[in-house]
């Protein structure tokens, strides 16, 4: 009998894990549950004789990977796959996968929650100002930045998007401008969504150079990584340019100065928060159950992300 790991320091929703059960049940897998574990020790144990493991934002370092004796794949329920050690699974033949769209709508909801808030001064009982008719950009267009797109279309935004690995024609259909450099967005939009992954290419690439382009209100929506923000350009930033706002779901390393003198011109999340609903919860945890029966049953590796 095939045995799959749940392991969750943040446990899914128990109509999540209900859902999980239901798939490996069917395919008469035995599912053990690894919730809210204190210590590291306690995943690298709990993995060792399984075949397959689901997580969250567990850590799937080189030691938890290497003690399973028997693991096969590894599948991280949500977009974001860095805290697994790709090299690490790559060198002892596990698969790892994530589920690119199952959380997308949840945190494209969040940055647009997050783009209101600051528009109308963190609700402090001051006139703010309006999202209708202001330029909305989109760094990647992927499945998050579609539906932030498609959120801003329907606020009467102008919306932008620039990714080089997504055809021009596509993003036209979906109603959006699609623009040639990264610097043509930065310049044209007030509001810029950030949707890249943390990789060596993209950490620390949003500069001050960069961010300075930016028209007159400019606001940075990052709910990708906090990596991919270099951070020295970021606090400069902040000093020469009393418009501009940042709204990040994750608290960035300079935090506590940007608190201490920048009030009212950033918002920042106390966890990374935008897959946290009930229904990216149950989508996500449900996408990784069912991938993992088709890879071991069928052989189907559609998400593997370290190729």
């Amino acid at each position: 009998m095939k045995r799959i790991l749940v392991a969750t320091d943040k446990p899914f929703a128990k109509v999540a894990v209900d859902g999980i059960r239901l798939i490996t049940d069917k395919a008469g897998y035995e599912l053990r549950l690894l919730e809210k574990y204190t210590d590291q020790s306690d995943f690298v144990k709990a993995i060792s004789d399984v075949d397959a493991v689901i997580i969250r934002s567990d850590i799937a370092n080189r030691e938890v990977i290497e003690a399973g004796k028997n693991l096969r794949i590894i599948v991280r329920a949500g977009a974001g796959y860095d805290n697994i050690d790709l090299a690490a699974a790559t060198e002892k033949g596990v698969v790892a996968m994530n589920t690119p769209g199952q959380n997308s709508n949840a945190v494209a909801e969040l940055a647009f929650g997050m783009m209101v808030f600051a528009a109308r001064n963190n609700f402090n009982g001051t006139s703010g100002s309006e999202l209708r008719g202001k330029t909305l950009g989109i760094h990647a267009y992927g499945n998050v930045g579609r539906y932030v797109a498609a959120i801003g279309l329907g606020f009467g935004m102008d919306v932008y998007a620039f990714d080089p690995f997504v055809n021009a024609e596509i993003i036209e259909k979906d109603g959006v401008k699609p623009l040639q450099s990264i610097e043509e967005l930065y310049s044209t939009c007030q509001y810029v969504s950030l949707h890249i992954p943390a990789n060596a290419q993209t950490k620390k690439s949003i500069s001050h150079s960069l961010l300075n382009l930016m028209p007159k209100g400019a606001t940075l929506v990052n709910t990708a990584r906090k990596e991919v923000i270099d951070e020295e350009g970021l606090l400069q930033m902040f000093a020469e340019r009393a418009d501009f706002k940042y709204l990040s779901d994750i608290e960035p390393d300079c935090k506590a100065e940007i608190q201490e003198k920048y009030t009212g011109r950033f918002f920042f999340t106390p966890k990374k928060m935008g897959a946290q609903t009930s229904e990216a919860n149950i989508n996500a945890g449900i996408a990784a159950a069912k991938q993992i029966v088709d890879y071991l049953e069928n052989g189907v590796t559609t998400f593997q992300v370290n190729k």
